[in-house]
């Protein structure tokens, strides 16, 4: 009895796990189906004037993808290799919220049942679990976590450098605007991110001029992560292949 137990839960486990599979395959693809089937049901819902027919069904697909994503969560946790790491993990967090909501907005009065739902958006998450672009997204941030993490660093500092420089300049002609520097934050984030709003803007000459040259630094700001994270999945993409090329031969 021993025995069957642990090739039962060997089994369940490469069924969600082994994505090489025939039947791993299909696990995969059939979960990925039933988040975008519980995330267009979502939208969907959200529609005036629907009739009481077209709500009954949503609720429907909403039952059944709950009951099959509760299966799924419940399945992954008794087969597990560690059950309380797979609950304290990543994916195993995603798997409990994408169910949780539902029980919660059940359980609770039906005023307060809109606030549960919002939360069934996060079901889009699960996708993250049958992609491998994911996992070599996740490899190039590691490989640049040094360089992210300096990245971050250096605008926080420069965040913090514009809005005390803005204040500086503005603050006795717009006092109300410029309040303080914890108000002209958020004109440096605005200016930095060169979204530029509008709400805030200056109006003296210096000003005008500081406002510039932190615009032209935003612009150089704005590539920065995105060029550190193309080359670092460029280089996981690489060693990925080499990989691939050594095991063939």
């Amino acid at each position: 009895m021993f025995r069957r137990n642990v090739a039962a839960r060997i089994t369940v486990r490469k069924a969600f796990e082994d994505d090489k599979s025939k039947i791993g395959r299909i696990s995969a693809y059939g979960i990925q189906f039933l988040v975008a089937l519980s995330l267009i049901s979502f939208s969907i819902d959200t529609l005036p004037d629907l009739t009481k027919r077209v709500r009954e069904w949503l609720w429907y697909v909403e039952v059944f993808t709950v009951t099959v994503f509760t299966i799924e969560y419940i399945l992954r946790l008794w087969s597990a290799k560690q059950p309380l790491s797979y609950f304290a993990s990543f994916y195993g967090f995603i798997d409990l919220v994408a169910i949780l909501p539902f029980y919660l907005s059940t359980s609770l009065d039906l005023r307060s049942m809109k606030i549960f739902r919002m939360f069934r958006l996060l079901r889009i998450l699960k996708f993250t679990r049958f992609s491998s672009a994911i996992g070599r997204f996740q490899q190039a941030l590691i490989l640049a976590r040094e360089e992210i993490l300096l990245f971050v660093l250096a605008t926080l500092m420069l965040l913090y450098l514009s809005a005390v420089g803005i204040y500086y300049f503005e603050h006795e002609i717009q006092p109300d605007v410029f309040s303080s520097i914890f108000h002209s934050l958020w004109w440096a984030v605005a200016t930095l991110t060169t979204v530029g709003y509008g709400d805030a803007y200056p109006m003296t000459v210096g000003g005008k001029i500081f406002t510039f040259i932190i615009l032209m630094i935003g612009l150089g700001i704005v590539g920065i992560p995105a060029g550190l994270i193309a080359s670092s999945l460029s280089a996981v993409r690489r060693n990925q292949e080499i990989t691939e090329c050594e095991s063939k031969e």
